[in-house]
């Protein structure tokens, strides 16, 4: 009998793919796991956290132990200006976007019961990124985001590893015939000077932010103003904002600090800005090339809200930027 025979009894043939199946089973489960952990970073999570009573609501993707971005949103919107963003970097970036108290879905305390203040937002930020245990990240600022984060930037500059700015003003050149009313209702606060403010808050006004200055407004979507002005239709919310818009009048008186950090600390800063808007035109982006000199200049052909249409080019500049 050939001494190669007993290779083929059944019995061991049985044990021998029993056993290579198992290892098989348990390696393809070990891969899955780990595909799927690594997939999990990739989609945005939506949580909420208590600062000094209030429940504030962000957006979170991303490794922890990545390079964190704080992206700081602007008016009348919240954390949802980043919705597309945070997954296009969440490869290699941490990302965290918080919504302020009285946007989004944070807590809505009326304007008795908490200061509406840029200063408070500030800390409040301040505060909620201690709780994240977010020591260093780049700060994305985007028309309020600027002040609030600006204010961050003074305070902690040694947390600050970039800039990111997007129509987001810190010289005087930035405010233009635009906010004219609003010069009127900071230098004397009235039923009168407050009327022509209280116009920026009905849903025409909100859709305008988002169209006007875009090179084809049915590219962005309704659900961007609608979803802004269902919250601005709150009960208390107008006179949260108008409270805010009073408030912003103390931001001109910042500038010289905010220009002394940039000249001081030299960030490495990246301007990705919508040329087109009416709001914080393009005046308003040049004059930080006069401070900065780790500056990398964008002026995209586009509004105030520059993400909404080009959200891929900015995606893929920031990536460049950072790498």
């Amino acid at each position: 009998m050939s001494p190669y025979r007993k290779l083929i009894n059944p019995i061991e043939i049985m044990v021998l793919a029993t056993a290579l199946i198992v290892g098989m089973t348990v390696m393809t489960a070990g891969i899955r796991t780990a595909n799927s952990a690594e997939v999990s970073h990739l989609k945005t999570q939506h949580k909420t956290v208590k600062v000094d009573g209030i429940d504030l609501f962000y957006r979170e993707a991303g490794r922890p132990d990545a390079p964190t971005l704080l992206l700081l949103h602007g008016f009348p919107t919240s954390s949802q200006m980043f919705r597309n963003l945070i997954p296009a970097l969440a490869d290699k970036y941490h990302l965290v976007a918080p919504d302020y108290p009285g946007f989004g879905n944070s807590a809505m305390p009326l304007v008795g019961e908490f200061d509406y203040s840029f200063d408070n937002l500030a800390v409040i930020v301040d505060k909620f990124t201690q709780k994240l245990g977010l020591d260093r990240y780049s700060l994305y600022v985007m028309d309020y985001g600027a002040p609030v984060g600006f204010r961050l930037a003074t305070t902690h500059p040694e947390r600050i590893e970039s800039l990111i700015v997007q129509n987001g003003n810190a010289y005087d050149e930035g405010l233009l015939t635009f906010w004219d009313p609003f010069r009127k209702y900071w230098e004397n606060p009235t039923a009168e000077t407050a009327k022509p403010l209280a116009g920026f808050l009905n849903i025409g006004a909100t859709k305008w932010q988002y169209t006007h200055g875009t090179r084809n407004p049915d590219l962005i979507s309704p659900d961007t103003w609608t979803t802004d002005q269902y919250f601005q239709d709150r009960p208390g919310n107008k006179e949260i904002q108008m409270k805010l818009f009073f408030d912003y009048g103390t931001n001109p008186g910042k500038y010289p600090e905010w220009q002394a950090y940039f000249r001081t600390h030299q960030p490495r800063t990246l301007i990705v800005w919508g040329k087109n808007d009416h709001i914080f035109p393009a005046e308003g982006a040049h004059p930080y090339k006069r401070d900065l000199k780790n500056v990398e200049f964008h002026l995209l052909d586009t509004g105030h809200f520059a993400l909404e249409e080009d959200g891929d080019e900015i995606a893929k500049t920031i990536r460049d930027f950072l790498k």
